[in-house]
């Protein structure tokens, strides 16, 4: 019954009815409460209050039933672990605590604003739903490899607006003492200059400040624009990654090798990582003069050989 329960409650697969169904079940109910959050901030519905009060409760039931399953199901997800640590991992995971704070609102209800506050996490449901899907996995898969470019232009970006807030205090201090009243206010005045959202409460009123304001307009410009273009980039790299994944191997029959040379994209990457990523199965790996068995934890290295044998198998990219 628990792996039957657990094979429902998980992201449903083509051809799996029930789980679709419950998954399209979650997926009204996730919409409703949305709704519900949604329309009664407006004054002309407020007749319906006691509507969108009982689509509330019936849908945070359904919310509460489903975090009790998972929870129990726990196990299922994480065998690796025993039943207590396994459920505890759970709650502390990413799901877990979308469920929770999902739930938690409902109870306190009339009570402090930071409650309320939360109803809107039953949004990231819907990343939850998501997940498996294609378009969530690239967009995921492309911010991953290109984290470290994009930490890197977001930390000059921050010591861009430092060094504005600090130059511009010194600036306009003396001219607008209420406006400016500390480094932090010329902070706030960076944020919405260099990002472009030109907020307007703040600006400079001085010669001195003015010319910094447009130097600092210019180089915002360009610097919003690099984790943008590094992204970008990363989607190109992707999509031109995924439009070569057609060679087939035809020497025998649908096994080959690939060669992890300089430049392979394969270098670091988990045997695990590689086989979800490009379909194939890999069952060896010659390293230098050993052959190596293909466990899943194992990291590729320049210089390897993988065994594979796939329908296509990718073409790496070198």
């Amino acid at each position: 019954m628990k792996k039957k329960v657990f094979n429902i409650i998980q992201i449903g697969e083509e051809g799996d009815t029930p789980s679709l169904i419950f998954d399209y079940v979650l997926m009204a109910n996730i919409i409703l409460n949305i709704l519900v959050v949604i329309l009664e901030t407006f004054d002309q519905f407020n007749e319906y209050h006691r509507l969108f009060w009982i689509i509330e409760i019936v849908t945070t039931a359904f919310f509460c039933v489903e975090y009790v399953l998972r929870i129990w199901t726990a196990d299922l997800l994480y065998p690796a672990y025993s039943g207590a640590k396994a459920r505890m991992k759970f709650i502390v995971s990413f799901d877990g605590l979308v469920c929770l704070f999902t739930i938690l609102p409902v109870f306190f209800f009339s009570g402090m604003v930071v409650f309320r506050m939360l109803r809107v996490v039953r949004i990231l449901h819907l990343f939850r739903l998501n997940k498996k899907y294609d378009s969530f996995h690239v967009i995921a898969s492309v911010i991953k490899e290109k984290s470290r470019q994009i930490l890197s232009s977001l930390f000059i970006i921050f010591v861009l607006m430092l060094a504005g807030s600090i130059c511009m205090y010194n600036a306009e201090h003396a001219a607008q003492p209420e406006v400016f009243k500390n480094a932090f206010s010329g902070f706030w005045w960076c944020v919405t200059t260099i990002l472009t959202i030109g907020y307007g409460d703040i600006y400079p009123v001085t010669i001195t400040g003015t010319i910094l304001a447009i130097i600092l307009s210019f180089l915002g410009v360009g610097a919003v624009a690099i984790p943008t273009g590094i992204i970008s980039a990363g989607f190109v790299e992707r999509f031109t990654r995924d439009a070569n994944a057609t060679k087939e191997f035809t020497d025998i029959g649908h096994i080959g090798e690939i060669f992890v040379d300089d430049n392979n994209e394969l270098i670091g990457k988990t045997i695990d990582e590689i086989q979800k990523e490009y379909g194939m199965m890999i069952y060896l790996v010659m390293r230098d003069e050993l052959s190596v068995l293909a466990e899943r934890s194992l990291k590729v290295q320049k210089g390897d050989i993988l065994i594979t044998r796939s329908d296509k198998i990718v073409k790496p990219v070198d």
